[in-house]
């Protein structure tokens, strides 16, 4: 059997005895329903993976000892800042599952002209700490040594100032002919991922204008949570650590 691996955003010191938190505690105590002596890795984001021995355990709290650090070498050199246009039923959950598993950075939901899902206020808290729950849940299954951010829901316009910092900015548009393997090697890469129906000539032209290159994966139209997957995929293939 596969040794559980657990994120926790607590501190993971080599000999201490540690509490899980909440969200943990939960996840090893109730559906894992491990018992005292059994074995799990931890990973708080420090760039390590900690083996760990369960000392107590309930539903609700659970103790370990933890063990040396491992250093944890997965995560790509490529850092990806992925813009997804909110979408319904469990296409937004999907989307943010595959792209960490293929190595995003960080996901920014976004809401656009042709966007058919509206969050306001306790809802949208509620819709981001679900996602980042995805997030860490594939986090911990393909083996990352960080969990990416879900950040808060942004327009358009948000998202092009808060992505002047990619030294490359890319939009997703079938209507181009510019390809991927046609750009030099970049570092920190800005993605924008439109809705169902497309992202507006207006949104489009507003990305061109500020610096996004529209790139095309093909001469097939992709849906908006298949889009991020093969486009970081891609990204990865070319300039991260994929192809390496």
């Amino acid at each position: 059997m596969r040794m559980p691996r657990i994120y926790t955003d607590s501190p993971l010191h080599e000999g201490d005895t540690a509490d899980l938190d909440e969200q943990a505690a939960q996840h090893v105590g109730r559906v894992l329903r491990m018992a005292p002596g059994q074995e799990l890795r931890l990973f708080n984001g420090d760039g390590n993976d900690y083996p760990a021995t369960i000392i107590s355990a309930s539903k609700k709290n659970v103790a370990v000892q933890v063990g040396s650090p491992e250093a944890n070498t997965t995560e790509s050199p490529l850092e990806i800042v992925l813009g997804q246009t909110l979408s319904k039923g469990d296409r937004m959950d999907y989307a943010v599952q595959k792209a960490v598993e293929v190595g995003v950075t960080r996901i920014i939901p976004l809401t656009t002209e042709r966007c058919e899902v509206k969050l306001k206020g306790d809802r949208e808290d509620k819709r981001i700490r679900h996602w980042q729950s995805v997030a860490i849940s594939a986090a911990e299954q393909c083996g990352r040594a960080r969990v990416p951010e879900i950040g808060p829901v942004m327009a358009v316009n948000q998202w092009l100032e808060h992505t002047a910092d990619c030294d490359l900015r890319l939009v997703l548009h079938h209507r181009t002919e510019r390809s991927l393997a046609a750009i030099d090697k970049p570092a920190r890469i800005a993605l924008m991922i439109g809705p169902e129906g497309g992202l507006s000539a207006a949104e489009i032209s507003a990305a061109e204008a500020a610096g996004f290159l529209p790139v095309a994966l093909g001469p097939r139209v992709l849906r908006t949570e298949t889009a991020p997957v093969a486009a970081i995929a891609l990204c990865q293939w070319l300039w991260g650590d994929i192809g390496s």
